[in-house]
């Protein structure tokens, strides 16, 4: 199998620490690709339409997209019952949490655009600041109603983690630690995971 696209996308990362907690981690092929806002990757919209990333292609050479398809293909090629669980209470609750952290992911990544990527003086200061309202709403619930949910190894904590990651990366003044001592705990432990380390980000 192989995964397309850069590990600094939050959204291909989870797919690759999904890969990893599945025991799939040596199974699955990176296969970096970058996208760009404005024009299309030919190698991507050759996988899929949209020409986005993260794309896994199966042994089959079957494309499957977007990250949260690819995450459940994993674990259901894996067997693992956990990052998903069938349970209907259990696993709605977890792709409740990782909806979450994967709108957490997409407004940070949307507001890193908007900053670093649009010509300077074209900004839109309202719409910046309503993202970051979104993403420090998202980050009190995260703190204060899912504490119990993020001790597990799920589909969900994954993508809060790693949203989290890419925050600290890309978007480090928002210090969203100073107020959120429940996340920022969950973070700390989480990030120790084997799965974590092996696909870090590293400052180019």
């Amino acid at each position: 199998m192989k995964i397309y696209g850069d590990t600094i996308s939050p959204f291909v990362r989870m797919a690759l620490v999904a890969a990893h907690e599945c025991g799939l981690g040596n199974k699955v092929e990176q296969v970096k690709e970058a996208v760009k806002p404005t024009e299309p990757n030919l190698k991507l919209t050759g996988l899929s339409a949209l020409g986005k990333i993260p794309v896994l292609e199966t042994d089959h050479h079957h494309p499957i997209y977007d990250s949260r398809v690819i995450i459940e293909y994993l674990a259901h090629v894996a067997g693992n019952k956990t990052l998903i669980p069938d349970d209907g209470v259990k696993r709605f609750r977890v792709l409740t949490l990782q909806a979450l952290g994967q709108g957490l992911a997409d407004v940070a990544v949307a507001y890193r655009y908007e900053v670093a990527a649009r010509p300077q003086g074209l900004q839109w200061v309202e719409w910046m600041t309503r993202a970051e309202q979104r993403m420090n709403t998202a980050m009190d619930d995260l703190d204060k109603n899912w504490t119990k949910d993020l001790g597990d190894v799920t589909a969900g904590s994954v993508a809060a983690a790693v949203a989290l990651s890419y925050i600290d990366f890309r978007l480090p003044d928002m210090n969203w630690r100073d107020i959120r001592p429940n996340l920022g705990s969950f973070h700390a432990t989480f990030s120790q995971r084997e799965s974590m380390i092996k696909t870090a980000l590293v400052p180019k």
